[in-house]
């Protein structure tokens, strides 16, 4: 029989070993893809993820994150996240998922009265060490935002320790979720002044509230005067291209909605 003496160091040992496994850092490859619908193929496009591709996807290794279109989608397009150990992983799993008989019926099959895709987009990227940590997380009708920031020059880290010091916290205070923060890889167009990231809100609505509550928080006001001090200006180049935001819904086969 254990002593209470016992069941405590037990206590403080499972303790531990969970601390430093939430601290383990997020080393998988990330990959975001945007395709772009041809004329009419939308829900065909969809109707292909949802009953096939998906499923072939982590038949072949490569996990599902999250799949979204943009509420305001006159270009047709599905933004979707996928994630791999590493890059060579990524390129083995891709290469046996298109020679899979399964995916190339599905996709004749699909493409009989034309092609569903137009346009493809990639770009591959790693979680911040200060991301939430990132899984299924299917809790229902919310509105998801994606946020693409372009920092001046050489000042990437300086709005990245922002955010792991002041910003996130500050978001979750105001309503909003943390459900991704991520940098492009070293090889990747604009790597060294891109970060991008995806919030959560009940809705629309919700976040104009969340956002003009959280830019008259004194201890935003503060952080953002701080951090600019020091970098003799703001952080983010001017003009609409210094933060776009895209408002999406997740679609009804993505592991986050």
């Amino acid at each position: 029989m254990l002593r209470p003496s016992h069941l405590l160091a037990l206590g403080l040992l499972l303790a531990c070993t969970f601390q430093l496994t939430a601290a383990d850092p997020d080393k998988r490859v990330y990959e975001m893809r945007v395709y772009y619908a041809a004329e009419g193929k939308l829900d065909a496009l969809n109707a292909r993820f949802r009953d096939h591709t998906c499923k072939l996807f982590e038949k072949h290794g490569i996990e599902n994150i999250g799949y979204f279109e943009p509420i305001d989608n006159k270009e047709r397009k599905l933004v979707y996240f996928l994630a791999y150990p590493d890059r060579e992983s990524r390129e083995k799993s891709w290469k046996s998922f298109m020679a899979d008989p399964d995916w190339q019926k599905a996709y004749k099959a699909s493409e009989v009265d034309g092609k569903l895709v137009a346009k493809v987009e990639t770009l591959y990227m790693q979680a911040t060490d200060f991301s939430a940590a990132i899984k299924a997380d299917a809790k229902g009708n919310r509105v998801f935002e994606m946020r693409t920031y372009t920092t001046t020059d050489g000042n990437l880290g300086a709005l990245l320790s922002r955010f792991r010091d002041h910003t996130c916290k500050l978001f979750e205070k105001h309503g909003m979720t943390n459900v991704a923060y991520w940098t492009p890889m070293e090889d990747q167009k604009d790597a060294k002044v891109t970060l991008l990231y995806l919030l959560s809100h009940a809705s629309e609505d919700a976040a104009k509230a969340s956002f003009d509550a959280f830019r008259k928080d004194p201890d935003w006001t503060a952080a953002k005067t701080a951090s600019e001090t020091k970098a003799g200006g703001s952080l983010t180049v001017p003009g609409p291209k210094g933060v776009v935001s895209v408002f999406m819904k997740a679609t009804d086969y993505s592991p986050i909605r």
